[in-house]
């Protein structure tokens, strides 16, 4: 009996083609000739040899990967849709409608590397279906709860963390068996996509299903129904390639994984960046909301400002950070540290722009375009884009590490540039934050009309009776 048969059911791949045969054409550390530009890099022949699935087949398993990512943000993002509404069943102040994400994020973050542990040695397929099969039944479950069990909400809610870590720290491995190079690139982007998307449309689902029906229950109804086809499109479409084998010679020895502190030891050399990047940020934070709390008493346009200083601050030191990388590790450390603490001032305070500047039966809305059209501009397309460029760089040059190195320093510098952008568009902010934050100030007073672009005025007592007046007149 091969070794496979005997393998544990939770830690054998889907059944495959044969594997590679060294020698075969269009395969890195083969002796024919490659059809690949780069010898490192399979083609498309080349990765259905490796992975046993045609290029077809590996696209819809990125699509169906993509489907339930979409459905991970939107269950995510539904509750924030009917927040309103939890806090008044369930006779509960901000403080404790808080505790509803933080129980969440909180069992999401301790769980994520018992599933990193998992996905590294198990059948990744088979824990995905029954993660999301979990999360579906619990995320449904906690639509039937009565409002004296508030605390068994904060339960389920917890428990729907177990689902979702195992599938967000499992997923993208999948599609890194997949595809190698700027493929892997491309697939990764579509998948991050789905993160906006989904976000908003976990806001919208959640507060039109509830509209719809009459009842936010039947808003965390939806996303189970979802989780269901979900579980069978993974069971039925999916297929575990072999791990890392696209990434390997032919005749190389398949990776065996190693124990869990090795591992541990392994990623602490790399995890130096993350250290610095969550350093700054809560310092980068504390310091905006502060500086900004500050300057509010003697400029009404502080908000802006600062967010735009700590952009039009970041872009220089980032760009050195990058232009020293190769010269001096610890002057790169040193530059990162300074721009990601002051690209990280506005955080905090563009959501309180967001929430001064809209109406509050706007918000959830505006919240949800602002996710959408923030990951839209930014992290959605930006690694693929950066990809690309790198790419383009790297096809001018003589081939080697130093290519390499140098395609992605350069093709990285347009992050120093786009973040000068932002602090310009911030300046430009700064113009209208007064008139935007008075007209949803006066709207919420019930002295602002609903009108047309041409009507824009509103309602004023005088001499014993009411007028309407531009907001214009008001504002000056």
């Amino acid at each position: 009996m091969s070794g496979s048969d005997t393998a544990p059911f939770l830690s054998q791949a889907d059944d495959t083609d044969d594997g590679p045969v060294p020698g075969t054409p269009g395969l890195p550390g083969s002796l024919g000739n490659s059809k690949s530009e780069d010898p490192e890099v399979p083609d498309r022949e080349g990765l259905q040899r490796i992975t046993g699935l045609s290029p077809g087949r590996s696209a819809l398993i990125v699509a169906v990967l993509c489907y339930i990512n979409l459905l991970n943000y939107m269950d995510r993002f539904t509750v924030a849709g009917v927040l309103p509404d939890i806090e008044q069943f369930f006779e509960i102040g901000d403080s404790s409608s808080g505790l509803i994400q933080t129980v969440f994020i909180s069992s999401y973050m301790v769980l994520a590397p018992v599933f990193g542990y998992l996905g590294d040695r198990y059948n990744r397929k088979y824990l995905m279906c029954g993660g999301i099969a979990f999360w579906s039944l619990v995320t449904l479950g906690s639509s039937f709860i009565p409002r004296e069990r508030f605390w068994l909400l904060l339960l389920t809610r917890g428990l729907v963390g177990v689902g979702e870590a195992s599938y967000s720290t499992i997923a993208p491995t999948l599609i890194a068996d997949l595809f190698v190079a700027d493929q892997r690139s491309r697939m990764l982007s579509v998948f991050y996509f789905a993160i906006p998307v989904g976000s908003g449309l976990g806001y919208i689902a959640g507060s039109k299903v509830k509209d719809v029906a009459g009842d936010w229950h039947w808003a965390l109804r939806v996303t189970p129904g979802l989780g269901v086809v979900a579980v069978l499109l993974l069971f039925l479409v999916v297929r575990e390639p072999p791990r890392g084998a696209v990434e390997r010679h032919s005749d190389s020895p398949p990776l065996n994984p190693t124990s869990w502190w090795a591992d541990l030891r392994a990623l602490a050399r790399n995890l130096i960046f993350g250290l610095i990047t969550c350093l700054t940020g809560v310092l980068g934070v504390g310091l905006g909301v502060e500086i900004s709390r500050r300057l509010r008493r003697s400029n009404p346009r502080a908000d802006p400002l600062v967010c735009a200083a700590g952009l039009l601050g970041s872009a220089p030191f980032l760009f050195l950070s990058l232009a020293c990388a190769r010269g001096s590790i610890v002057a790169t450390y040193i530059f990162i540290f300074i721009g990601e603490t002051l690209l990280s001032m506005n955080w905090a305070i563009v959501a309180d722009i967001l929430l001064y500047v809209v109406i509050p039966t706007r918000r959830s809305t505006a919240e949800a375009f602002q996710i959408v059209l923030s990951h839209l501009l930014g992290d959605a397309g930006s690694p693929y884009l950066i990809g690309l460029i790198s790419d383009r760089l790297r096809r001018s040059w003589p081939p080697s590490f130093l290519s390499e190195f140098r395609a992605l320093q350069f093709s990285l510098m347009l992050c120093a540039f786009v973040g000068a952008l932002g602090g310009a568009a911030f300046l430009g902010t700064a113009i209208f934050i007064e008139g935007d934050r008075r007209r949803a100030q006066l709207h919420v007073q019930g002295l602002l009309c609903e009108a047309g672009p041409t009507d824009d005025r509103i309602v004023v007592p005088q001499r014993g009776r009411s007028t309407r007046v531009p907001v214009s007149s008001v504002l000056i």
